[in-house]
């Protein structure tokens, strides 16, 4: 009897060891599986090309204006002529190259020119190219004449309502910046505005027969504070509608 009770005693002591060493086993292993789940979720959060092809999606999809710069005249059609011989022709191509140069700086703007070079084109093919494009706006650039020299200033002309804020906002940041005299916004029955099926402006930037404002629009630092104060108001336009800002398609 004393016998078989030891031996039971040592089975029930193995069975111990086994036991414990059986949940031993146990706990690591669910420390393992615990452990490469942790360094998988760890994985997961690690950003990989699939997030950045969706930020080049998102980029694609910022809105991108469309802005037609339409230096006047050009060609066979010189425009006016100033104090020095120049004509406006030259003065308006100059401009308009520059005001392009700076909205392609930006990334939020797609500017495109109606001739970037001494080509006449006609009145009614220039808003059209806008039309076609279905452009955000179209800006043509001039400069004005008079028979009396002292007579100077900068003028706006607009034809649809649609363009009323357009040729406010650019034409209040041109005469800020060059301080000629403020003769304001105009409705006027110009082609290239009646035609025109987007908002469209024609900047009389100032007067070529004012030996002053002459010298100031001929230079080069008049024209670049003249380009700069173009797209500042053409920025100024475009941000204070952000409803419009989503993609061309």
């Amino acid at each position: 009897m004393h016998s078989y009770t030891k031996k039971r005693k040592v089975r029930l002591a193995r069975f111990i060891v086994i036991l414990f060493i059986l949940l031993l086993i146990a706990v690591t292993m669910i420390g393992i599986v615990a452990n490469r789940l942790e360094q998988s979720q760890a994985l997961s959060a690690i950003p990989t090309e699939k997030p950045s092809n969706q930020l080049v999606e998102v980029d694609q999809l910022i809105k991108k204006y469309k802005v037609v710069i339409d230096a006047g005249h050009g060609g066979k059609d010189p425009g006016a002529e100033g104090v020095s011989g120049q004509r406006e022709k030259l003065f308006t191509m100059s401009l308009s190259a520059k005001v392009y140069d700076l909205l392609k700086l930006d990334e939020r703007f797609e500017p495109y020119m109606t001739r970037s070079d001494d080509t006449f084109i006609d009145l009614d093919e220039r808003p059209e190219i806008a039309n076609q494009m279905n452009a955000d706006a179209f800006v043509s650039i001039h400069a004005n004449t008079y028979t009396d020299p002292s007579v100077g200033g900068t003028e706006t002309f607009y034809r649809h309502d649609d363009s009323i804020q357009l040729a406010q906002v650019v034409h209040d940041s041109v005469v800020k910046e060059l301080g000629f005299d403020d003769r304001g916004i105009k409705n006027g029955q110009l082609k290239v505005l009646s035609l025109s099926k987007v908002p469209a402006i024609l900047l009389e930037v100032g007067y070529l027969t004012n030996p002053a404002q002459e010298a100031a629009l001929l230079s080069e630092d008049g024209q670049d504070r003249t380009a700069r104060a173009i797209v500042d108001g053409l920025k100024q336009y475009f941000m204070n509608k952000p409803q419009e800002a989503i993609i061309h398609s």
